[in-house]
């Protein structure tokens, strides 16, 4: 395997005292997460117990419409919430628990260990900077030790080897005179200058023609490759999904509401959601003069309804018990790796005996 070495870089040091619950061989586990924002309407429930491991040289897609809590988890794995939001749970990387981590410590891990590649690049980066003082800058932040010239040659090494053409010249402009697939390809740059094991791209192909879509995929699956790292992508697009992911996370009201290997969910999807989503994607092999669509609207996050928060636009729902009024527990389906919180869900005979529900 091919390292993107950065000028003579070291791992993170490991502590003697680490914390979290035992992981197993993942690279990092969320654990309960979540995440409410105080706003002047009320409290907006974004994340709602969100737990996932994530093991090396894997790609975790986390999919959902918007408002699911998509990125708020992502946001919440870096510690880049803004104020008005309470976090609670855990995220554990490499078996250190984030939130024990010192001022210090947690800036050695985002950036350096964990990185993220944001949704809107243009408002991501620096409009006053060029794009090569940015991609160096997040060099000499974590590597005091690297001079400034060496790191803008490094720069422009890494834009060359996100594919941006005529890389010194790009260097030197600013980003509002990149495209958008330049940009984002920059982005990239900024987040695997540092060797990262873990990759999180938030929405990386949104407004991106498909040509340039496609370009992006590719490249962030040949970067992790060549990195070994592990990554989390974050997409409403079950397209990406199918082409890049290993496991899938889907996401509703900000729970998870099923789990499980990319064939599995696309071939076998056991909630009703999911069903849905898979439903709505056009298919060369279907004879339809319209698209399928789920009725009714997402729910709002300040006002999350009672029991399963999809059941007011589920076509299988229960008007009264056990829909309405009890909230389905996430557990195994089809499988021991395949899971879904519908009370009517198919079950592993192997692995579950009974429905559980948890009271609202």
């Amino acid at each position: 395997m091919v390292r993107l070495a950065v000028l003579g870089m070291n791992a993170l040091p490991a502590s003697a005292d680490q914390s979290g619950a035992p992981t197993d061989d993942a690279l990092l586990s969320v654990r309960e997460l979540h995440v409410q924002f105080r706003t002047e309407q009320g409290t907006v429930n974004a994340v709602n117990g969100v737990s996932f491991d994530l093991h090396r040289n894997e790609v975790l897609c986390i999919v959902g419409e918007s408002g699911s809590g998509k990125s708020a988890t992502a946001l919440a794995i870096l510690g880049l919430l803004p104020r008005n939001a309470d976090v609670s749970g855990e995220v554990i990387y490499q078996n250190r628990t984030m939130r024990d981590l010192s001022p210090n410590e947690l800036r050695m891990v985002r950036g350096r260990r964990i990185a993220m590649v944001f949704q809107d690049s243009l408002a991501a980066m620096h409009p006053l900077q060029t794009v090569g003082s940015q991609v160096a800058e997040a060099i000499r932040v974590h590597h005091r030790d690297v001079r400034a010239r060496a790191a803008r040659a490094r720069a422009v090494e890494l834009l060359g080897i996100v594919g941006i053409n005529e890389p010194r010249i790009r260097a030197k402009q600013y980003p509002w005179e990149l495209s958008g697939g330049m940009r984002q390809r920059a982005m990239i740059a900024m987040a695997i200058a540092n060797d990262a094991d873990v990759l999180v791209a938030d929405e990386p192909t949104t407004s991106l023609d498909v040509t340039t879509q496609a370009q992006v995929l590719e490249l962030l699956e040949t970067v992790r490759e060549r990195l070994g790292s592990a990554m989390v992508l974050i997409t409403h697009d079950l397209g990406v999904v199918a082409s890049v992911a290993d496991r899938v996370l889907v996401m509703y009201a900000g729970r998870v509401v099923e789990t499980g290997g990319v064939r599995e969910i696309f071939r076998e999807p056991n909630h009703p959601y999911t069903q849905g989503l898979l439903a709505s994607l056009p298919s060369l092999g279907r004879r339809r003069t319209r698209l399928e669509r789920i009725a009714g609207q997402p729910p709002s996050p300040i006002n999350v309804p009672s029991g399963c928060p999809f059941h007011p636009r589920c076509p299988i729902a229960q008007l009264e018990d056990p829909c309405a009024t009890a909230r389905p527990v996430l557990e195994t389906s089809t499988s021991v790796d395949h899971l879904a919180a519908c009370h009517f869900a198919k079950t592993d005979p192997r692995t579950s005996t009974s429905h559980h529900v948890s009271r609202e």
